[in-house]
């Protein structure tokens, strides 16, 4: 069934919406996935913040038009049937979701994605993005990074304070006996 005018402009809007507060959007072709499997990949992606939508290639190319920073993208690639997967907190979340699916789905395959500032990734990118660990484990590493050569430095001043004690305890034990 056609879509009326005002469910195309609703549509469109509704992209634009996405696309504006979209860290990263991936493109990616399920042709061949049943609709329970699409609703899991749905439930997975919402437990990550990224959000999955089905929608007319035409209408994205629109919505991409509306969009600043992503007028300039090669749409060519948008053909066929694609879901178009939105990160809405962390740039990896939506090829990590998708990777974690294509795993046991291999129907799924990535197409394109593009993050807020307007670069455009091929396929392959995108699996090697996928790969990159989350913001919250990449914080913690880094904490971890800049925390060591104080945590170091804090052991080897504690090792001289206990070696200093473990002295002065073994002199007590001499002088009692």
């Amino acid at each position: 069934m056609a879509l009326s005018k005002q469910q195309k402009e609703d549509a469109v809007s509704k992209i634009d919406g996405l696309l504006s507060s979209s860290k990263m959007t991936v493109a990616a072709k399920y042709t061949g996935l049943g609709v329970k499997q699409m609703q899991e990949l749905r439930r997975d992606a919402k437990a990550n913040g990224v959000a999955i939508t089905v929608v007319k290639n035409r209408l994205v190319k629109v919505a991409l038009k509306n969009q600043e920073n992503l007028k300039d993208l090669d749409t060519a690639s948008l053909e066929g049937q694609l879901a178009y997967a939105f990160s809405l907190e962390d740039e990896v979340a939506a090829p990590q979701v998708l990777a974690r699916f294509a795993k046991d789905h291999p129907e799924l395959e990535f197409v394109t994605g593009f993050n807020e500032a307007g670069e455009q990734f091929s396929a392959d990118q995108i699996v090697q993005l996928s790969k990159l660990p989350s913001k919250d484990v990449m914080r913690g590493q880094l904490v971890g990074t800049i925390a060591a050569p104080l945590s170091g430095f804090m052991n080897v001043m504690s090792g001289n304070i206990r070696g200093l004690a473990n002295v002065l305890n073994a002199r007590k034990a001499a002088i009692e006996n």
